[in-house]
């Protein structure tokens, strides 16, 4: 199997695709009330144009991708772009992130298509604060979206929380009960600082810990179905598991597999980087498929050793919902 590493030889296997920049939903810490303002459709990457990139990632060793947004299911006939990506040789994991709302309509589709698993953003389970946090969604939704992704194999279905001090960090141990009482996989995340969420506290993972030591001792847990920076745990006697993302607290650079492709068809080598290297020009003027495979190439070589952010700075490029997370 084709392998291929960064300048820190780092193995990367990894590639995000944002499918869309739009989305159902108003999160606080993602994206303004208003929204932002949605490319035009010229400028998105065409399914065609996303799966010629794929298949050229695939040849220099990619073998894993997710997509995002935006909301992926918000973009139409995702279920065809599905469908391509999984006959594409040496693609062997094809994932989804989404806030659920649309899940139950498009779920048995898509895992027809070829999607394996999802990861699904809940970030309250009290229908008010959902509803405030989300500005826009109903509790009710993303929960039928979970238990029917559960339902029909999506599998392992992994709950993304997004601790925000004073929002709705008094959550947390309701959360984690989930994963001894329903074997959900829940996992907690501390928001990274992007232009429009720099107002919000993080809750560090380690004072996370410490909140769950009501339910007993954690224990590290492995998993072959993670591509991320997550560390798992479980509970005595849960079917479920506990995951961290600690960004802030507890830099994981060292371990990154990935890089990112944005809705406009720009490479970024890092999330927390604004630099990107464009992609789209090679596609729309005549690259062959070797110049994509160099151009993914460039990007890997482009990645830095660690973000450089410190306190007090936030990425200022583009708004997390521009960049699929």
């Amino acid at each position: 199997m084709v392998e291929v590493s960064d300048s820190f030889h780092r193995h990367i296997d990894y590639l995000r695709i944002s499918v869309t920049d739009r989305c159902n939903l108003r999160c606080v810490y993602c994206m303004p009330a208003e929204g932002v303002q949605s490319l035009p459709h010229s400028d998105v990457l065409r399914y065609e144009e996303l799966a010629a990139v794929a298949r050229a990632a695939a040849a220099i060793g990619i073998n894993k991708l997710r997509l995002t947004g935006g909301e992926p299911l918000v973009r139409l006939g995702l279920t065809d772009l599905v469908k391509m990506l999984s006959q594409i040789e040496g693609i062997d994991d094809i994932a989804l992130t989404t806030n659920g709302i649309l899940l139950k309509q498009y779920a048995s589709e898509l895992k027809e298509a070829g999607l394996k698993r999802v990861n699904i953003s809940l970030d309250s389970l009290n229908k008010e604060r959902y509803h405030s946090i989300t500005r826009t969604g109903r509790l009710a939704d993303a929960i039928e979206g979970i238990e029917f992704a559960k339902e029909i194999g999506l599998d392992p279905v992994k709950i993304n929380m997004v601790v925000i001090r004073d929002i709705n960090d008094d959550e947390v141990a309701d959360f984690a009960s989930l994963s001894i009482e329903k074997g959900w996989h829940v996992r907690f995340i501390e928001p990274m600082p992007f232009v429009d969420n720099k107002t919000f506290s993080f809750v560090p993972i380690s004072e996370i810990i410490e909140r769950l030591k009501v339910f007993g001792e954690l224990k590290p847990h492995s998993t072959s179905n993670g591509n991320g920076p997550a560390r798992y745990f479980k509970f005595p006697g849960a079917k479920g598991t506990i995951g961290f993302i600690s960004p802030m607290s507890e830099c994981f650079c060292s371990s990154c597999n990935r890089l990112r492709l944005t809705v406009d068809g720009m490479l970024r080598p890092c999330l927390m980087s604004d630099r990107e290297l464009d992609l789209k020009s090679v596609l729309r003027n005549g690259g062959t498929f070797d110049d994509i495979k160099q151009c993914l190439l460039r990007a890997i070589e482009a990645k830095p050793e660690r973000y450089t952010l410190v306190k007090g700075q936030y990425q200022k490029g583009r708004a997390m919902c521009q960049l699929g997370g």
